[in-house]
């Protein structure tokens, strides 16, 4: 069943409306949340006033309760940490910091209540880059050294522009609170890490509060982290001893939900005579926003350095993050996480030196690749990649794409009075996010392994429980295939079940590509505990021993012989032990597995992107694109065809459209109005392939990951092609009309 492209099963539940979301749920009793939230970026709380007839609690309610504070779940070494509230307490220091919680029995009167909650500010100055932490990465004096040797010098300045999640479904939460325990229905990715922080602050064992994160409606990264209306609304549940719902509209997701990217780069790439990278610097300053968030600080430090070697053979590298606060929202894990911000860096480094030193684009890409033979290789900023054929995939994306044609495409182009560009962009992925001993080391304050538990029923139907989390990347499919492969049961009698830290003790969740890297690989190796536990079934059925039992295409065999018996008839014995040799074999076929990788998987690829422009208007359109992605081994085409053009999507509207605008602290792109997502008319035909010539050599599916590859190699390639259009080195993201006439202009 690997590999086969299998459709959706989940996908019929979702169309005929019974999808189950948080908001759908509703308890007796309920009373609803509205937040009233700060209109200044900084200020200090002189007082809060309500009239006697609302219900209404505050930072003091709080903290009169021992409500602790909240923390990052990442910890940079020397990382200056300002304490946060769920409600806050002495100061806001962010327009839409969450001040007071107002309940009532209706939405609506919950919302007109908190218009009549008074709170008096005293404004402070705003916080202007004061630094969180510095964090380097490789040999600067290597680096000095090769520049100072170097035969070609090449500079940029760079911003990789801040752009919010905006999934379909906005952030919502239930909780109940049922004698000494909690259970929080919360839209999130990640519910044990949930489960961990809110009792950190509510001063509760991990027992007494039960996370479900049930279907939702996109996650992106940013519905992975924590945030305070968790807690306000446990703690809420709790004290008001009914159930309390918060459901965030529109306007409160873009002043409350962390936010993605925000990058002020300088780099510098030194390079022979040839064209060979000999070292490349790297000064980043990073906005962090007003706090800490649960990733924030990892981003931007570790993950983002780490991947600054990408798939070239650079001999010299460092890389110097500053991550600095500033008085907007957090920033985050937004789909990529850094990768992105990486990749833009040494995409527009390479277009730029083709273009100082006179050699094609494609070429001076083509003589910087780390070779297949190279493999594993170590890079000189610390990670090893275990595998990969770079040149292969990248040959393959120049010759889908008809790379060298592309002159006779843009001079018929120019026949139509139009500018057309091609751009590349190689990129490499750091997937699964683990392992724990590699997180720890850089400050994780968490694990990062995977848990499965797989369930033989007696009639032989199959259910597995993890705690990774679906929300859109199919995992009742996938999971399913990988069991399907394993055990050898049809798809129709296996049920996955996530998202419920009750039916799930212990997990990490979905986000970095994950899923099937490392939840997927937890999965398998509780299959090979129960093909372990169902081969003494086997032996003790057929009176033979369990070294000679062999298990294939769903059948126990006595190997060299006809003997046999089914997974069916191994699972009905199971649970019928009339015979057992009870001190040797327990009945029962139910097995937990834990999975934490020896290293990250790298996932790589090069994508190819057209672009056509209006040179009157500076309107760019998209024709073509074509990505070529080695993401290990395919569990099913169809599923990850729909990943890849979702992250392109999302990486295309980085590039053309999508970004926020603050003026002196305020927040002026907070609507749908003010804030630009790609539409399907801004989208070419993907042409999108894959290469499964290198699965990861340390994880037993050899996955690498595919969620966030559109994601990464998007922004550059469709800048790399905006630049060719126009003639011109330098074009900030987003390209807009505007932003791409005043280029033309300037020429």
């Amino acid at each position: 069943m690997i590999g086969a492209p299998v459709r959706r099963v989940e996908d019929w539940r979702f169309l005929t409306g019974s999808g189950r979301f948080v908001d759908d749920f509703a308890f007796p009793g309920m009373l609803h949340c509205a937040l009233v939230r700060s209109p200044h970026p900084h200020a200090r709380i002189r007082r809060i006033e309500s009239p006697k007839e609302l219900l209404v609690l505050t930072g003091r309610d709080m903290e009169q309760d021992g409500v602790g504070p909240m923390r990052a779940g990442w910890e940079i070494p020397a990382m200056v940490e300002p304490q946060r509230w769920a409600l806050a307490r002495e100061s806001v220091r962010h327009v839409g910091e969450p001040v007071a919680a107002v309940f009532a029995e209706t939405k609506d009167l919950a919302e007109d209540a908190a218009e009549r909650v008074a709170v008096e500010y005293e404004p402070l100055p705003l916080i202007d880059g004061e630094a969180c932490f510095r964090w380097t990465r490789g040999d600067a004096a290597a680096v000095d050294a090769a520049f100072a040797g170097a035969a070609h010098r090449v500079d940029i300045e760079l911003v990789n522009n801040r752009l919010c999640g905006a999934a379909i479904e906005t952030r919502g939460m239930i909780a109940l609170g049922e004698g000494a325990g909690v259970t929080l229905y919360c839209a999130t990715q990640t519910p044990h890490h949930i489960r961990s922080q809110v009792c950190a602050e509510l001063g509760l064992p991990e027992i007494e509060l039960r996370v479900v994160s049930p279907d939702m409606g996109g996650g992106f990264g940013y519905k992975g982290k924590h945030y305070p209306e968790e807690t306000i609304v446990a703690w809420a549940a709790r004290r008001l001893r009914r159930p309390v719902k918060w459901i965030a509209t529109r306007q409160e997701s873009f002043v409350s939900d962390t936010q993605g990217r925000d990058h002020r780069t300088r780099a510098s790439l030194a390079l022979d005579r040839d064209g060979r990278f000999l070292a490349l610097r790297v000064r980043t300053q990073a906005d962090l926003g007003a706090y800490v968030s649960t990733f924030g600080a990892a981003i931007a430090g570790p993950i983002y350095s780490a991947l600054l070697a990408g798939l070239y053979r650079t001999p010299a590298i460092h890389a110097e993050v500053t991550g600095v606060f500033s008085n907007r929202v957090p920033t985050d894990a937004y789909r990529g996480a850094g990768r992105p911000e990486a990749c833009y860096v040494l995409e527009r480094l390479a277009d730029k030196a083709a273009r100082e030193l006179g050699i094609d684009r494609a070429e001076i890409r083509r003589r910087n690749l780390v070779p297949k033979e190279a493999m594993p290789y170590r890079t000189p900023i610390g990670p090893t990649y275990d595998c990969g054929d770079f040149p292969r995939v990248f040959e393959r994306a120049l010759a889908v794409s008809r790379y060298e044609k592309f002159e006779q495409r843009r001079i018929e182009a120019k026949t139509r009075g139009r500018l057309r560009g091609i751009g590349l962009a190689c990129y490499l992925e750091s997937s699964g996010v683990a392992p724990s001993r590699l997180a720890g080391m850089m400050g994780a304050r968490g694990g990062f392994y995977e848990a499965a538990t797989v369930r033989v029923a007696p009639d032989a139907s199959v259910t597995a429980y993890l705690g990774t989390h679906s929300h859109g990347q199919g995992h009742a499919t996938t999971f399913a295939q990988i069991l399907g492969e394993s055990l050898g049961i049809p798809l129709e009698k296996i049920s996955i079940v996530e998202g419920d830290t009750a039916a799930v003790p212990v997990g990490t969740g979905t986000f970095g590509s994950r899923s099937i890297a490392v939840g997927g690989s937890a999965l398998h190796a509780a299959c090979r505990k129960i093909i372990l536990k169902g081969r003494k079934i086997a032996a003790h059925l057929l009176e033979a021993s369990a070294e000679d039992i062999q298990f294939e295409r769903g059948n126990f065999q006595v190997a060299g012989t006809d003997r046999a018996v089914t997974f069916g008839e191994v699972a009905r014995a199971a649970y019928v032990p009339h015979d057992y040799p009870l001190a040797s074999l327990e009945p029962g076929l139910d097995e937990t597995a834990f999975y934490d990788p020896p290293n990250f998987a790298f996932s790589n690829g090069v994508h190819v992107c057209e672009v056509e422009v209006d040179p009157q208007t500076g309107a760019a359109a998209l024709a073509s694109y074509h990505a070529v992605d080695d993401i290990g081994t395919v569990i099913n085409p169809m599923i990850v065809e729909g990943q890849v053009h979702g992250g392109l999507a999302q990486g295309i509207g980085q590039a053309i459209a999508e970004r926020t605008v603050y003026e002196a602290g305020q927040f002026l792109s907070g609507s749908f109005m003010d804030y630009a997502l790609p539409r399907a008319a801004d989208l070419p035909a993907f042409f999108s392939e894959t290469d499964e010539t290198q699965p990861c050599t340390h994880n037993p599916l050899g996955a690498k990951g595919c969620g966030e590859s559109g994601a990464i190699a998007a922004p550059a390639a469709v800048t790399s092609a905006l630049l060719d259009a126009l003639g011109v080195t330098g074009l900030d993201m987003p390209a807009t009309p505007y932003r791409v006439w005043q280029a033309i202009m300037r020429k």
